[in-house]
């Protein structure tokens, strides 16, 4: 019987696994643990063969070397320190072990490629959004100044140097009129201006709107960021109250007649300008403006619903050049070239006629002249476009006179596709000679700069000039003639 049982424990010290003992030291244990991890490390075989970052793992069942083992790791040494420090406990006589698995069953690995420790298969969001995961990143140390107390009991001057450097200053706390004015002026002694606005936002929410005005007055410099404010922000309500408060009648209209932007309706904005601004205290250059305003605006509304039937009935002008947008809203220069498009042979009795919004607007001459030209040559009328440069002296002799310049006329009728021969006709009446060749050599036309070359008697830069036209070209032809001529003098 002894016998067996000597065997038996003989079986048992030299089996791969060795019983628990209590009188096991801590090399058996030590070994045990390391026989333990081995057998893990085998079920390798059985993992699939894509797993190849799953070949150590730790008894939290995390890869080792792994981000989540570190921090784990990491956590769990602090702790063993900190028991360490702590005052030792009486331990009971027995002692067990139990391996204990941690509340996730999520890994890095698992995480990236999907698959949970169960063996089961899930998205990367609905692993991020798993409410069970828990974070074991160590969060970044926060300046001090972050754990400041936002409400702390700075002092006025301190509370405006940190507004300054863009902190955050609940100013609730200053409650009596005295501070607030206080606050007031250390912004604008600072020079700082989205430190006054905030401050004065603050004042607007906290005081009555006449002792906040009364206060303005003699603030002259925070008076200006407020009128700037409340016109930025569009408070009419509160800026006329403003104006009004101050005597300033010539503001007040102003912005009174501003509220016109806003109505959509053109019936209701001609009402609108009519009876609520025409005899309001403008400047009398401002009222003159306001007048013209209402006065374009209502003939835009007629203009408007007459073109508009033509239109419907297939009329050929608007056939021909279909209208691209209302001519509601649109500024006088804009129903000035509206009108020489579609409107251009009226007669000045009629209100779409050019010459009646030229009489009626007082517009000048050049700008007459310019927006005219653009759109006759718009509509390629050569006619219309040599009309309107055409004047008759007392004597009855007609000649070409440009209030623009004819340099600027030939640019305009070159962007607008004119024919050469209209073009040469005005690079010839541009007076300076520099400019007329370099206009003709650009535009190509040949026969103005030939034609100046030899009343200039050049005869050199003529035979540059040859070069430069084609070879058997009449141009060429015309160059060669002047240059056989005996009878012209030459400078050189």
């Amino acid at each position: 019987m002894s016998r067996a049982k000597g065997d038996e424990e003989e079986y048992w010290n030299s089996s791969k696994f060795k019983a628990f003992t209590f009188d096991d030291d801590d090399d058996d244990e030590l070994c045990q643990l390391k026989e333990s991890k081995r057998t893990v490390n085998n079920l390798k075989a059985i993992v699939d063969e894509e797993d190849d970052d799953l070949d150590k793992y730790s008894w939290s069942g995390e890869p080792v070397g792994s981000i989540s083992w570190s921090i784990r790791e990491t956590a769990s040494s602090n702790r063993t320190e900190t028991r360490d420090l702590a005052p030792q406990k009486s331990k009971p006589e027995t002692t067990s072990y139990s391996l204990s698995k941690p509340g996730s069953s999520y890994s890095l690995t698992s995480l990236f490629k999907g698959r949970s420790r169960l063996g089961s298969f899930q998205s990367l969001s609905d692993a991020l959004l798993d409410s069970n995961i828990k974070s074991f990143a160590p969060e970044l140390r926060k300046p001090k100044s972050e754990y400041q107390d936002y409400s702390g009991d700075w002092s006025i001057e301190e509370t405006v140097r940190r507004m300054q450097r863009g902190k955050v200053c609940p100013l609730e706390r200053f409650r009596s009129l005295k501070e607030k004015l206080w606050l007031l002026d250390e912004a604008v002694r600072l020079h700082d201006g989205n430190v006054i606005t905030a401050v004065l936002i603050f004042l607007r929410r906290t005081l009555n709107s006449e002792v906040l005005f009364r206060e303005l007055v003699v603030r002259q410099v925070a008076l200006r960021h407020f009128i700037h404010f409340l016109k930025e922000t569009s408070d009419q309500q509160l800026l006329q109250d403003l104006l009004r408060f101050l005597d300033r009648a010539e503001e007040l209209a102003l912005c009174k007649y501003r509220e016109h932007l806003n109505i959509m309706s053109a019936d209701e904005r001609r009402d609108f300008l009519k009876n609520k601004c025409i005899n309001l205290p403008f400047s009398p250059e401002d009222s003159s403006h306001v007048q013209d305003h209402y006065t374009l605006l209502e003939r835009q509304i007629i203009i408007e619903a007459n073109d508009r039937h033509l239109e419907a009935a297939g009329q050929e002008q608007f056939r021909k050049h279909p209208r691209k947008a209302s001519l509601l809203f649109m500024p006088l220069v804009t129903t000035l070239f509206y009108a020489c498009i579609y409107h251009y042979t009226e007669g000045e009795g009629t209100f779409s006629s050019p010459s009646n919004l030229r009489k009626t607007f007082k517009i000048p001459e050049k700008l007459y002249v310019l927006t005219a030209l653009a759109a006759r040559a718009k509509l390629r009328a050569w006619h219309d476009v040599d009309a309107l440069f055409t004047t008759k002296n007392w004597l009855g002799y007609t000649k070409k006179r440009a209030p623009v310049g004819f340099h600027r006329v030939v640019e305009i009728l070159h962007k607008n596709g004119a024919p050469i021969q209209v073009l040469q006709e005005y690079v010839r009446l541009v007076e300076d000679t520099e400019t007329r060749i370099n206009l003709g050599t650009k535009y190509k036309c040949h026969d103005v700069v030939i034609d100046t070359y030899k009343d200039l008697k050049d005869r050199h830069q003529l035979m540059v000039y040859r070069c430069k036209v084609e070879r058997g070209s009449p141009e060429e032809e015309k160059i060669d003639y002047i240059l056989s001529n005996t009878q012209i003098r030459w400078k050189n």
